[in-house]
């Protein structure tokens, strides 16, 4: 753990699981296909929300979604849908739930053509990091050129719940895009992984 003076981007404020967060994932680039699906789910469900609720429920989705595996998912029938929906300790929204289903499914094929989706969604940054210059909240933007490319084409492999804020995020989240604030302290840890 971190000596508590370091300085950090100010949204985890003082969640310590928004701080773990932003200390251990956000921003370091991933290229695990589970996890991968893990982000496609979350930041879908958080369409509306705010990621500290998606956070605080992290543990409930990994029960309830099968520990993200996408070849699970993608074979749920109607009575896990129902189970879901069931699920006090998830977002219990059907349209999010029926698109975490169908996209694990695409997520399938996406895999079997490219041979992982990590090797897919990477081609959106050209396989590397996009590093941002974050100095203030203001400096934040919600899409960017390369999320609107990926979202038009998840979408038109029927992806649902991927349009190009939400797919910024996962940007984010994936570490394809580095948008720590060049103050925070992971900031120029990250700039320096490949």
């Amino acid at each position: 753990m971190p000596p508590k003076n370091l300085v950090r981007c100010p949204w985890p404020a003082t969640n310590p699981l928004m701080v773990k967060y932003h200390d251990e994932e956000w921003g370091v680039p991933l290229h695990d296909d589970r996890a991968h699906f893990e982000f496609i789910v979350l930041d879908g469900m958080q369409a509306g929300l705010s990621w500290q609720t998606i956070i605080n429920k992290r543990q409930n989705f990994r029960k309830a979604f099968d520990n993200f595996d996408p070849k699970k998912v993608a074979k749920y029938a109607p009575k896990d849908f129902d189970r879901l929906m069931a699920d006090a300790g998830i977002v219990r929204n059907r349209a999010k739930i029926t698109a975490s289903i169908m996209n694990a499914q695409r997520f399938l094929d996406v895999q079997k053509e490219f041979g992982a989706f990590d090797k897919y969604i990477w081609q959106f940054t050209g396989g590397k990091t996009m590093v941002n210059k974050i100095r203030g909240m203001k400096d934040y933007r919600a899409t960017s050129p390369e999320s609107d490319a990926m979202s038009k084409d998840l979408l038109k492999r029927g992806f649902k719940f991927v349009g190009s804020t939400i797919c910024y995020a996962y940007m984010q989240a994936a570490g394809m895009v580095n948008d720590h604030f060049v103050e925070c302290y992971r900031y120029k840890e990250l700039a320096r992984m490949k």
